[in-house]
């Protein structure tokens, strides 16, 4: 019996291990896409990184032979996480990270939870507690904190970065809620390859008529690729599935919070990013309004056990732009 709780003690240990490698992930994930969205463009960037980390996926799948199509059930999922969660997101972040610093932008991404609350009070007809609202109210002050100094008109390009960036936490919110209602067939591990080859399909074609043909990568923007597409992306969301199914949902909400913030230290640390008032305040206010909003979300999920939804859809994954 004491060998068995000192086997739990110590799978407990190496799943927050796995936790704490999973923010640091996606924290240095930020920085190495601006780096490589210097030399490689954004959609073509987002296009390649999806193309490598489906192929290391279904590689990985197929050791213990758990590739398989996806039920025709399940693919209205694979669509909606392909365009939105993924395609979506990862171009429109990568486009903003060419105009703003990627700790800021980090911060911006990584709100998608604040905009599930009026989401699914519209979508799914959730009741909004007074917890949540307040979250949406701190959240949109976060987002004022941070977009405040560039509200002027020879900033507009920077103002255009930040409509993209929330347009892409948007976008992966509008894939939460969908996906809430949503019946798996599948496991989210198995679909992961296939949502992830679906955005690469997608991003091909408008990364050719919106960039043209693609150009020799230089040895940057290769090292970037490899280490977004292999670590923050291949890997992280087989960590996320993982972790999710060992780790209660609370703590890893709360674990997650230190990713925009570990990103901004990162960024500042290795691109000399400067950090000032505003972006603090938005930091704090955004992270506390997550906060409030995910608590309440998973009041909701929690009562209607017959539904079961990715850990990553439920928890959002910031850094996986």
């Amino acid at each position: 019996m004491g060998a068995k709780a000192e086997g739990g003690v110590s799978a407990e240990y190496h799943h927050r291990i796995l936790l704490a490698l999973l923010i640091l992930s996606w924290a240095i994930s930020w920085p190495v896409v601006k780096i490589g969205v210097a030399t490689v463009p954004p959609i073509w960037f987002a296009c390649f990184r999806y193309a490598i980390a489906a192929s290391c996926l279904f590689a990985f799948l197929l050791v213990p032979q758990e590739v398989a199509f996806p039920p025709r059930t399940d693919w209205p999922l694979v669509a909606v996480s392909g365009v939105l969660q993924m395609a979506a997101y990862s171009a429109l972040t990568a486009l903003a990270l060419t105009i703003l610093p990627p700790g800021r932008a980090s911060v911006l991404a990584f709100s998608t939870p604040i905009w599930v609350v009026p989401l699914a009070a519209w979508r799914l007809h959730e009741r909004a507690s007074r917890a949540a609202l307040v979250g949406v109210g701190l959240g949109l002050l976060g987002v004022l904190a941070i977009a405040a100094p560039s509200v002027h008109a020879e900033r507009a390009e920077q103002i255009l970065a930040y409509a993209m960036l929330l347009a892409a936490a948007a976008a992966w919110a509008v894939s939460i809620v969908i996906v809430r209602g949503h019946r798996f067939t599948a496991s989210t591990l198995a679909l992961a390859p296939w949502q992830m080859a679906f955005a690469a399909f997608l991003l091909l074609p408008l990364a050719v008529v919106v960039e043209g043909a693609p150009h020799p990568i230089e040895a940057k923007g290769a090292a970037s690729l490899v280490y977004v597409a292999l670590i923050a992306t291949a890997f992280a969301y087989w960590a996320v599935v993982e972790v999710g199914r060992h780790i209660r949902a609370s703590t890893m909400s709360m674990a997650l919070l230190a990713t925009p913030s570990l990103g901004i230290l990162i960024s500042a640390l290795t691109l000399g990013e400067a950090v000032d008032a505003s972006l603090v305040a938005g930091v704090v206010l955004i992270g506390a309004g997550i906060r409030l909003a995910t608590n309440a979300t998973k009041a909701v999920v929690q009562a209607k056990p017959s539904l079961r939804s990715s850990p990553l859809l439920d928890t959002k994954m910031p850094g996986e732009r």
